[in-house]
């Protein structure tokens, strides 16, 4: 996490306009009420809670971005994908925005998002991913994936 830390004070201006289309598309995608507990894994700055009006939860491995979020109504958490801190199915929606290459344990991270949700996902994964086809396949191995959307530099996994 040294690297993310490292460039906190300008994750926003080099990843901003491309997690926004992102998260439209997710928005556009799955239906997301406002009495619906969501966690966002990967959270970074929190970027994505200016968009989601519902009961917010992030986590995310590193303090600095997480020290950027704005949104005071937000949840936050320091950690990794592998351990999430919360009880099984807490959350009616689990997002994961261009975060799931950088776990260390893709399949551990991806069984404990599974473990606290209900049942409502959607996975963005980077394209240019070395690990594309093996998230891919972990992806459909434990998950039903209803839709997927190939946008510019993600492919968006909906469960």
């Amino acid at each position: 996490m040294t690297y993310y830390n490292a460039i906190a004070d300008g994750y926003d201006n080099l990843h901003k306009e491309e997690q926004i289309k992102k998260i439209k598309i997710i928005l556009e995608n799955l239906e997301i009420k406002k009495t619906d507990k969501l966690l966002d894994v990967g959270c970074g700055t929190g970027l994505s809670f200016d968009f989601f009006d519902c009961e917010c939860y992030g986590l995310d491995p590193s303090e600095e971005l997480l020290a950027k979020c704005e949104n005071k109504k937000v949840q936050l958490f320091l950690g990794c994908a592998e351990q999430l801190p919360f009880e099984d199915d807490y959350f009616d929606v689990v997002t994961s925005v261009t975060a799931i290459h950088n776990f260390d344990d893709i399949e551990k991270g991806l069984l404990e998002m599974k473990r606290v949700g209900k049942g409502r996902f959607a996975y963005s994964v980077l394209k240019k991913a070395i690990k594309f086809k093996e998230i891919e396949l972990l992806i459909n191995k434990h998950f039903d994936v209803k839709k997927r959307i190939d946008e510019e530099k993600d492919t968006i996994f909906f469960t």
